[in-house]
């Protein structure tokens, strides 16, 4: 009996070894792999950091800048102490370091005023955008229309990406999905960890699946044109029009007509699928300056250095949404008090002011009556119930440094 017990003990140890031997390999692993940036992509200690090294952590492809950039005068100037905000005199240097600013630039005309980092972050860094990444792709729309390879926004996306006949998105007019209206089934709560977006990175990054085949498989819930519901499906989509309609990369197209004739200083990044796709509905990485030139665009109506790099008319369209379900305010045919045009947010109360915004804090703030542009980017866990008072601050530096400029 005493023989047996000791086999036993014998064997238990064994066993609890070959475990603990398997659990430290397993767990080495997973360290090691894309699986553990999947999981802790958004965790406090990992957050800053994940967030300039996007390009480097999954697989990206490049976008070349000018070889004779946009130069951005410099002079640093004051912003405005306080802000208001739901009857409220707010501080406005509270606000940025509770919002975890990583970057606030402010541009009065071509001028920067104030430019200042966070969080160890530095100028030269190239930041991710989350969904201020859905403006770009959006753009690379209007150009490839411009160019002739797409006849109209009227058109069913499936007339041009026929890999998505059969989903959601069969018949559904590319004006339907650039403005978030498409009436895909796309669960987009951030919540929740078994949610679409959620397990978004985790099906491309971890079971490295294509995102053509995660669209595809995509039901539609309600009648296109009808409601506008915030669903990245849409902006992944677009992406897939343009790499079909233009027959080159996401990234190659935007190098070749929008970062170079758009005068950006820097190189950008576009992250992946494992399969070349760039994943256009967030993973966007580029300097806060070259997002700032990106708003110079739009605040300029798509001109610069003489020429027309975005049509005017797309700029005016997609900063002006006509249809009553996108407009902003209490509006019962949207999920958010937002309006949108295609893929920019327009905010209540509006000042023909328009933003790129992406989740954790990320901003391209436009207000053209007052020729500022904004780029603010963070790692704010609270983004969702910031951004209204987000725009209240903006405003008020708007309106600030356009005055100092007057007197």
């Amino acid at each position: 009996m005493a023989s047996l017990s000791k086999k036993l003990g014998i064997g238990f140890l064994v066993t609890l070894g070959v475990v603990a031997l398997l659990a430290t390999a397993g767990y080495t692993w997973l360290r090691n792999s894309e699986w553990w940036v999947s999981v802790t992509l958004f965790h406090d200690d990992y957050r800053a950091e994940n967030f300039r090294s996007f390009h480097t952590l999954f697989p990206a492809a490049s976008i070349d800048p000018a070889a004779e950039p946009r130069e951005l005068d410099v002079g640093q100037e004051t912003l405005p102490d306080t802000y208001d905000f739901e009857g409220q005199s707010l501080s406005l240097s509270e606000f940025i370091e509770r919002t975890e600013t990583t970057g606030l630039l402010v541009l009065h005309g071509d001028r920067v005023v104030h430019e200042t980092y966070y969080q160890d972050y530095q100028p030269s860094d190239v930041v991710t955008s989350f969904s201020m990444a859905k403006s770009v792709v959006a753009t690379l729309v209007g150009l490839a229309i411009e160019d002739g390879h797409i006849a109209s926004v009227q058109d069913p996306i499936t007339d041009y990406v026929p890999q998505l006949i059969g989903s959601g998105d069969e018949g559904v007019s590319i004006h339907d999905v650039l403005t978030m209206s498409s009436g895909v089934a796309f669960n987009e709560n951030y919540e929740d960890f078994f949610s679409d977006v959620m397990w978004l990175p985790i099906r491309i990054f971890g079971f490295q699946e294509p995102a053509a085949d995660i669209l595809a498989e995509l039901e539609r819930e309600r009648d296109p044109g009808t409601y506008n519901n915030y669903v990245s499906s849409d902006s992944l989509a677009l992406g897939l029009l343009v790499a079909e309609t233009t027959g080159e990369s996401v990234t190659d197209y935007a190098s070749r007509r929008l970062w170079q004739p758009g005068g950006m200083a820097d190189m950008a990044h576009w992250n992946t699928d494992h399969h070349g796709q760039a994943l256009t509905h967030a993973f966007f990485s580029a300097t806060l300056q070259d997002y700032a030139r990106l708003g110079l665009l739009y605040r300029d109506q798509g001109a610069y250095n003489g020429e027309q790099v975005i049509p005017a008319e797309w700029v005016e369209a997609a900063v002006n949404p006509t249809e009553p379900h996108l407009q902003p305010g209490d509006n019962p045919d949207s999920f958010w008090t937002f309006g949108y045009g295609y893929q920019w947010w327009l905010p209540e109360d509006p000042q023909g002011d328009f933003t790129a915004i992406g989740i954790w804090g990320q901003y391209i703030y436009v207000h053209p009556r007052n020729d500022v542009v904004i780029v603010k980017t963070s790692t704010d866990y609270w983004f969702d119930e910031n951004d209204h008072q987000s725009i209240a601050a903006f405003r008020a530096i708007a309106d600030h440094v356009a005055s100092n400029a007057t007197n």
